[in-house]
């Protein structure tokens, strides 16, 4: 029997523990032999990636135990932080170890050895990416290299380190496969025959999904990339064409994933000529932008086939034959599959969710078309009937283009609201802002929409998954269309009589935290809003050296280069725009975010002080950019509902309440 509550503090099982301990997901899979390793989140644990084995029996085990963190924090976002190789004396494993961003060797039953020397300045020799070439003796990845005390002294290479340990203490001794001419590289792929290397690169002020080039050398006897000093070949690619990936086939044919078309499509190329060739011409895109080194959206599988990652506004798995072009999507309750494709023979590894169930690792075996879950098995910790029905939709925004949302609609089978009520909704902003948010079960959604809160997850223009027009919406344009479009979504569930007009609200974290941000300063369509790691400041942001090297000239392309436009920088930050707020708000800071500093949130509060508008700013030690550890988790799932209540006129049973200063 349902009771008639207020939206808002409707009793749910889902408390912010529960959800805290879902947050993350399994990550880097891939095949050591028979067994199956990949890393997954501990946020009991202090946020840590463990690494996890699950051997050729079934059974799993965790053999690096806390403290070890298997993360890289190269281009501070990371990538692909281990490689493993089977050999006679069992799994060879070369993991980063976040706590000092060395590289190790492992074996099971053994103390990790390290690699990698360390660093003179600070924590600031990074590795990712690794490929272990055991035949050579070394391990190829690339190595990230600080060479001050500024975000931007840094350099990045292709190196090659040795697997006895030589390099431990001698820097000396890790070679150098290219000379640092390109500001950015991915891990190299060696061709089958090991005689030609290919590795993707560019420059600022590009981004990875601007431009990128697909770069090749002749590898010598020695292993030397030759031409890599002088000028490796590029075969594709360019200031307005993003190569994401690129692999070698068993036969030798070098496949590319590239934005030529307008999608990133997969194209065969020819090694002497640079020719490319579209194997599967479809608008629709097969790859995504490269914020971590080694994502994989395709991977050579069995005989001559590829496992594939397809689709629109989607990830879904599937196999293409290059010679014909046909793509088999694979079956399964699955409907969002992650970037990190791995093979063996005819086994192909992933991780996948749907709406209804988390992430988990999915094999499939495509001389028989079944799947299996591994690891990671989505569990019901509490009833799926307090689990939201998510829709995912297409809006109107201005001029009548589309804007891409996921509507998750407040559920629960024990409760409703008074008749004649309707719903608040909070508009949910992903970060990036060249990504994009999946429709996949979310328990920290749960927790909101368990309790009677509507929410909106918005792939607004600049969002990946649609094709490159739709991303670059967002050129010049970062402050305007995407705080447009969360508008427009927002009206658009008023007018429908879907949300509360009275009772709107909107949250976002790092560039979803800016647009939530500018959308305060901008407009009084919200009652309140949330606001995590966010940037607040783009000339401080940009200008002053308060970013990492990656993200430090984005600017140029979402806002247009500083000193053309200047007054774009003023007018669009939220910093500037402080005395336009008139809604409550909730500020969530780590104290060890490099990406987004403190000093955005605190600069902002400057300005807010002494007029009166209702706030919070919670800081966390140990956190960095985007919350790891579950006690952070549950202070900011539970702060945020307590605004909510607040402002919207409910009282969150069990959720301690939130001091909010004028």
């Amino acid at each position: 029997m349902t009771q008639d509550v207020p939206y808002g503090a409707w009793p749910s099982p889902i408390g912010a523990a529960t959800a805290a301990s879902h947050d993350g997901s399994p990550e880097f899979v891939g095949f050591v032999g028979d067994e199956v390793w990949w890393t997954e989140p501990r946020p009991a644990e202090g946020g840590r990636r463990a690494l996890v084995r699950r051997l050729a029996d079934g059974s799993e085990q965790c053999p690096l135990p806390a403290p070890w963190n298997v993360r890289s924090r190269v281009m501070e976002y990371g990538g692909r932080p281990w490689a493993g190789t089977p050999d006679a004396d069992g799994p060879l494993i070369v993991f980063v170890n976040f706590a000092d961003q060395r590289l190790y060797a492992y074996r099971p039953g053994a103390e990790p050895l390290p690699l990698t020397p360390v660093s003179a300045v600070g924590d600031g020799l990074r590795w990712v990416d690794p490929q272990i070439h055991q035949d050579r003796g070394e391990v190829w990845c690339v190595l990230e290299e600080f060479t001050g005390d500024g975000p931007s002294d840094v350099r990045r290479v292709i190196a090659a380190v040795p697997l006895d340990g030589s390099a431990a203490a001698d820097r000396g001794a890790v070679r150098e496969l290219t000379d640092g001419a390109d500001r950015f590289v991915t891990g190299p792929r060696l061709s089958p025959d090991g005689r030609q290397v290919v590795w993707i690169a560019w420059n600022h002020p590009l981004m990875p999904w601007d431009g990128t080039e697909l770069k090749l050398a002749q590898v010598g006897e020695d292993g030397a990339f030759t031409g890599a000093f002088t000028g490796a070949r590029t075969l594709i690619g360019g200031s307005e064409e993003s190569v994401a990936q690129a692999e070698w086939a068993a036969d030798g044919t070098l496949i590319a994933a590239t934005d030529r078309t307008g999608w990133w499509n997969l194209h065969r190329v020819d090694p002497r000529t640079g020719e490319a060739v579209n194997l599967c011409p479809r608008q629709e895109e097969f790859a995504g932008p490269v914020w971590k080194l080694g994502y994989r959206w395709f991977a050579p599988v069995g005989e001559g086939l590829l496992a594939v990652l397809h689709g629109v506004g989607a990830q879904r798995l599937a196999i293409l034959d290059p010679a014909t072009g046909e793509l088999a999507d694979v079956p399964g309750r699955w409907t969002e599959w992650a970037a990190g494709l791995a093979t063996s023979g005819t086994r192909v590894l992933d991780v996948a969710a749907s709406a209804r169930s988390s992430f988990e690792v999915v094999e499939l075996d495509t001389s028989t078309g079944h799947t299996r879950v591994i690891g990671c098995a989505h569990q019901d910790t509490v009833d799926p009937a307090y689990l939201p029905d998510p829709t995912a939709r297409t809006f109107t925004g201005p001029g009548g283009r589309e804007v891409h949302a996921q509507v998750y609609p407040p559920h629960n089978p024990a409760a409703g609201a008074p008749a004649g009520d309707l719903p608040p909704y909070v508009i949910w902003v992903h970060g990036g802002p060249t990504s994009r948010v999946p429709m996949v079960l979310d328990v920290e959604i749960a927790y909101f929409t368990s309790r009677g809160i509507g929410v909106a997850e918005v792939n607004y223009g600049g969002s990946t998954g649609y094709g490159r027009a739709y991303r670059e919406r967002l050129r010049e344009q970062w402050g305007v269309v995407d705080v447009e479009d969360c508008a427009a979504v927002a009206q658009a569930l008023v007018d429908e009589g879907t949300a509360d007009g009275a009772r709107l609200a909107i949250r976002g974290g790092s560039a979803g935290g800016w647009t939530t941000g500018a959308s305060l300063t901008s407009t009084d369509l919200y009652a309140c809003g949330a606001i995590s790691f966010p940037i607040l400041d783009l000339t401080g942001w940009s200008a002053n050296g308060e970013t990492h090297d990656f993200e430090s000239q984005y600017l140029e392309s979402l806002v247009g280069p500083l000193a053309e436009v200047p007054d774009r920088y003023r007018d669009r930050s939220p910093v500037n725009g402080a005395d336009r707020v008139t809604a409550p708000f909730l500020l969530l800071q780590g104290l060890d975010d490099v990406i987004c500093p403190p000093v955005q949130c605190e600069r902002f509060l400057e300005r807010i002080a002494g007029r009166g508008i209702p706030h919070a700013y919670l800081t966390f030690e140990g956190e960095g950019h985007g919350f790891r550890r579950e006690d952070t988790i549950v202070a900011c799932l539970e702060a945020e509902l307590s605004l909510y209540g607040q402002v919207f006129g409910f009282v969150p049973p069990g959720v301690p309440k939130l001091g909010l200063t004028r």
